[in-house]
């Protein structure tokens, strides 16, 4: 038997397979600050047999809401002399460049805690100045009197040569072995100073707090499963130990949100969809992404709290590409100083939650308003519902400040998050020079069948497929994920002018590393494959497009055809090309993946059920257009394959809806998936 639990903001997500290739799944509360508790709350409640699991995998949130709310150690860094105010200069590239009020975020460790010492590495790695010992004793005699949790270590080019990194660090363990600590290298082998420096300091941050939770809930696990074979899903979509996560935490920032994308490319794969807008809704935030002829981009340009008036903070570990705002089930609908309605990004979370909860929230959210215009049912909710409080709370909120009735607005509330999440799929798409037209959406979490429907009728979006157990689909994500570690090497030099023997010998290098970490890691027990990439540019620009390139060796033949091919990539990416100009490789991307045997899919089985058997009810339900009409619901689980359902409609399911809007048609897939067809006007 294989698990996956997922913590969300709101819930934590379980679902597992047997032996049988029968899926089960379970939701509860999400259980903060002890979140380990409710991931043994949901496997109890799914009634498990703990004997016959064989592989644990988990995803969380707890990396990315910790460097949000601010609730990481307290972190001294150790710098090269000269490079102490790296993290206070950043970027000179502002996103609000009229804004004279503008401020740089500021850093995570104050000025009194980033200290130097005397060393020195030239960009080809060659010792200038050697490292002076006495200088890193005194910085850590300082750290222990400043009560420092955790050290980062980030020296001038240490991606070229770690000499000096590594002896900060044995001394670091030697002199202080209680604390903890992370050195750059060990991270990311890739220029920028900046952001080198930033992500160093995040693991750090977050380091203590990962691993307090991982002990917690490894302890928790142990009582209950003999083998060790347990795993963690990582931001570039692959699964790694709990050891690996433990050292490095920051390579879990998005750590459930892409398992739902990776998810939404194997769907995909199996249906014959190779372009897909991955959608998920959960309680806290909606998260998008754009997976390109079955790719999903890996890049290490992430950025944690990042906007159009607000630089953010830059992680340069690999993460899928991903856009992510705060507007989901549980987002809290108010009004801003300017009369304008707005939802998010406050959450009301798992407790108190939504009015609709009856655990004494009080402010209408999202999930509020599905349920007030008949979207949701209140009989899927584990509390009874206070109509009454549900529809005071929209009244005082919304409605009586525009003098509308109390589903108009509802129905505002959700207009207003159907906005917001336009912005994020147009930023994946149209924004990036893809037509919206040429995908197919996956929908899913607990709030993304609810407002699929109304975004691909607005993007023109054609079909939508809503996944079977479509609100635990990231889960699910985890379930189909192999083994992944990223390597990335930064290795300047002309393509015209490289020395063939140096690279192949630097691709061999990191392949040999790659299989001394799954071998440490304990996850050489799965086949490895090796995938490598490039980034490449123009001489004397700045900017790289990232190629996949094939395993052969390097040679004159080879670096042709590169050339040839990165002509017509820089030309899609930056719409010209200039043939006559020179070309330079700055990184040497490893992908080593070791490939898990996916569980297949298990076709429905048909009972012969009639369509009109599956209606649960004629139920109120308020659309745009039409106000308040009878509606059938259909119940998901009686479902089969070719049953069509005309819209307006509603399927509803124990813990998602499923809306289908007027000239809109829901057919059922061989594997229970719902499948949306949109009419494009």
């Amino acid at each position: 038997m294989r698990v996956t639990t997922d913590i969300g903001g709101t819930f934590t997500d379980l679902l597992y397979i047997d032996n049988n290739g029968e899926f089960y799944f379970d939701k509860v509360h999400t259980t903060p600050p002890n979140f380990e508790n409710g991931v043994m709350n949901v496997m109890e409640k799914s009634s498990l047999n703990y004997e016959m699991i064989d592989m644990f995998i988990h995803g969380s949130t707890i990396v990315i809401n910790t460097l949000t709310e601010r609730k990481g150690a307290k972190v001294g860094l150790i710098t090269t002399k000269g490079a102490r105010d790296v993290l206070e200069i950043a970027r000179g590239n502002r996103p609000d460049l009229y804004n004279f009020k503008y401020k740089k975020p500021a850093p995570f460790v104050e000025r009194y805690l980033r200290l130097e010492v005397n060393e020195r590495m030239n960009y080809k790695g060659e010792i200038l100045e050697g490292l002076s010992e006495e200088d890193v004793l005194d910085a850590i005699d300082y750290f222990k009197k400043e009560n420092v949790d955790a050290v980062a270590v980030c020296l001038l080019h240490a991606y070229k040569n770690p000499l000096h990194e590594r002896a900060v660090v044995d001394l670091v363990r030697k002199y202080w072995p209680e604390t903890t600590v992370t050195a750059s290298h060990e991270l990311i082998n890739e220029w920028r100073e900046y952001e080198r420096t930033n992500t160093t300091v995040l693991n750090s941050y977050v380091k203590p707090v990962m691993e307090r939770y991982i002990d917690n809930l490894d302890s928790k696990l142990n009582e209950k499963i003999s083998n060790n074979n347990r795993y963690i899903m990582q931001s570039n979509g692959g699964i790694t130990s709990f050891d690996d996560s433990r050292e490095f935490p920051v390579n879990l920032i998005e750590s459930g949100p892409v398992a739902g994308v990776y998810g939404a490319a194997i769907l995909g794969e199996i249906i014959g969809e190779p372009n897909i807008i991955s959608f998920d809704i959960g309680g806290t935030t909606a998260k998008c992404s754009l997976i390109n002829n079955k790719e999903v981009k890996v890049s290490t340009d992430y950025y944690i709290e990042k906007n159009d008036r607000y630089a953010g903070y830059p992680v340069k570990v690999p993460v899928v590409d991903i856009v992510e705002i705060g507007n989901g089930g549980g987002s809290i609908a108010w009004i801003d100083e300017l009369g304008s309605l707005k939802v998010g990004p406050q959450s009301a979370g798992s407790n108190p939650g939504p009015v609709s909860y009856g655990q004494g929230g009080e402010k209408a959210t999202t999930t509020d308003a599905n349920l007030y215009v008949g979207r949701l049912s209140a009989k899927n909710f584990d509390n009874n519902v206070d109509i009454v409080k549900l529809r005071e709370a929209i009244n005082n909120q919304v409605a009586n400040a525009f003098n509308t009735p109390t589903e108009d607005g509802a129905l505002g509330i959700i207009d207003i998050a159907n906005s917001n999440m336009l912005n994020a799929l147009k930023l994946i798409s149209v924004r990036k020079g893809f037509n919206p037209q040429d995908f197919t959406m996956v929908a899913f979490g607990g709030g993304g069948p609810m407002h699929a429907a109304e975004l691909a009728r607005e993007l023109k979006i054609k079909k939508v497929v809503i996944p079977h157990a479509a609100s635990v689909f990231s889960a699910w994500g985890m379930l189909m994920s192999d083994t992944r570690k990223d390597y990335i090497q930064t290795y300047l030099a002309k393509l015209d002018k490289l020395d063939f023997k140096n690279i192949n010998d630097q691709w061999n290098v990191m392949e040999h590393t790659s299989l001394d970490d799954f071998s440490n890691n304990n996850l050489d027990k799965f086949p490895i494959e090796f995938e490598r990439s490039i980034d490449l540019r123009y001489e004397g620009q700045e900017h790289t497009v990232k190629m996949r390139i094939s395993d052969d060796i390097w040679n004159e033949e080879f670096v042709e055809s590169i050339k040839t091919s990165f002509h017509e990539m820089h030309e899609f990416t930056y719409s010209f090309r200039l043939e006559n100009t020179g070309v330079e490789i700055v990184n040497m991307h490893l992908t080593s993946i070791g490939k898990i045997d996916r569980p297949k899919l298990k076709q429905l089985e048909n009972k012969g059920i009639e369509l009109k058997d599956t209606i649960k009810e004629v139920r109120d339900v308020y659309f745009k257009n039409n106000g308040w009409s009878k509606t059938n619901i259909y119940n998901r689980e009686l479902l089969e394959e070719g049953h069509m359902i005309e819209g307006p409609a509603v399927i509803e399911e124990r813990t998602t809806s499923t809306i289908i809007l007027d000239n809109q048609q829901a057919r059922i897939d061989e594997y229970g998936n719902i499948i949306l067809i949109v009419e494009v006007k």
